[in-house]
């Protein structure tokens, strides 16, 4: 039997499952203020009590893929419990550095009637990759692992989603942005939409600044592990970075063709001490790849942000993000519904 076949058996089996313990019809739907209940599988287990209400929560789990708890919050759609038949696409939605689930608080987030937003943990210093080396004092690190191999198939089985490539998204944020890029380069097959708000997208030596905050984030958070742990060493020596060129978003936008771009990001008002003066040039060379390769893109340079609403001013921070995300959810739901 096909490993595909195996998945989507699983995931049904699952999906019976808890739909057996999920109360059904509009009059059980208004006495519910708990989170769903949810169950284990595909290598997650559910640590602690599920916080939150019964649309907007987080659960904690943890998994052999990565040491520790990890908190995964899912936010549903308002009408979610009012029609047991009906199911939703699915944004994932990637954290920055070094941020957790349960701080993405953005507003817009909460807007969407029409699709599942869920937010993984990505760790401190994560980079939503396989670590190169597992025996730091960080203990494993496969968190390209437990996103794409666990937390998607997790999520399928235990909420009424469209388990399709059409009906699922990735974007993220900083290092988030980073990580939409490459799990839609590496699994084209799971998503239709991919998007970089600030994202650290061009990891090639044309911003060897961006592959230092790589290296600076691994040393500056507890446990400090080496330099070298993520991708190997940064620096063109004797090809010695070629795992940064391998997953540098920048090199293969062509691994993209047949998923939907969008790029966001502003220009730190000229300010070199602003990360968005240096991911600016990185959403540049992204945008110079795809133009060359004639591929369709939605790109966003909206500067200091003085005309992209009332709370941005063109810098690395949630102000212009809630901003991106206002922008980008209905262009999603537009693109679900077609």
């Amino acid at each position: 039997m096909r490993k595909t076949s195996r998945w989507h058996m699983v995931v049904a089996l699952m999906a019976a499952m808890v739909a057996m313990a999920v109360p059904a019809g509009s009059a059980q739907a208004a006495e519910r203020t708990a989170p769903p209940p949810m169950a284990d599988g595909f290598g997650l287990t559910q640590v602690d009590t599920a916080t939150g209400g019964p649309t907007n929560f987080y659960i904690t789990v943890t998994t052999p893929e990565v040491t520790g708890k990890h908190h995964i919050k899912i936010i549903l759609p308002s009408g979610y419990y009012d029609d047991p038949a009906r199911r939703y696409p699915v944004l994932y939605f990637l954290h920055g550095s070094p941020d957790d689930p349960i701080q993405q608080n953005y507003p817009a987030l909460t807007t969407s009637d029409q699709m599942i937003t869920v937010i993984p943990d990505g760790g401190a210093r994560g980079w939503y990759a396989n670590w190169l080396n597992q025996r730091t004092q960080a203990g494993a690190q496969n968190w390209e692992n437990f996103h794409l191999k666990q937390v998607i198939p997790f999520i399928d089985a235990n909420l009424r989603t469209i388990a399709t490539k059409k009906a699922r998204a990735v974007a993220g944020v900083s290092m988030g942005g980073f990580g939409a890029l490459h799990y839609a380069q590496v699994r084209p097959d799971l998503f239709s939409q991919t998007a970089s708000l600030s994202g650290d997208i061009d990891l090639s030596v044309r911003s060897m600044d961006l592959r230092m905050a790589v290296v600076a984030s691994l040393v500056a958070y507890e446990p400090s592990v080496d330099s070298d742990a993520v991708f190997g060493s940064p620096y063109p020596v004797f090809n010695a970075d070629w795992r940064f060129n391998e997953v540098d978003p920048a090199a293969h936008m062509d691994k993209l063709k047949g998923v939907g771009v969008s790029i966001y990001v502003g220009n730190g008002r000229g300010d070199v001490t602003d990360l968005e003066f240096w991911v600016e040039s990185a959403s540049k060379h992204v945008k110079d790849s795809m133009d060359a390769l004639g591929m369709p893109y939605y790109y966003v340079d909206y500067g200091d942000g003085s005309a992209w609403g009332t709370q941005c001013n063109g810098g690395h921070n949630a102000g212009c993000w809630e901003q991106d995300l206002r922008d980008l959810i209905p262009r999603l739901e537009r693109s679900f519904a077609s």
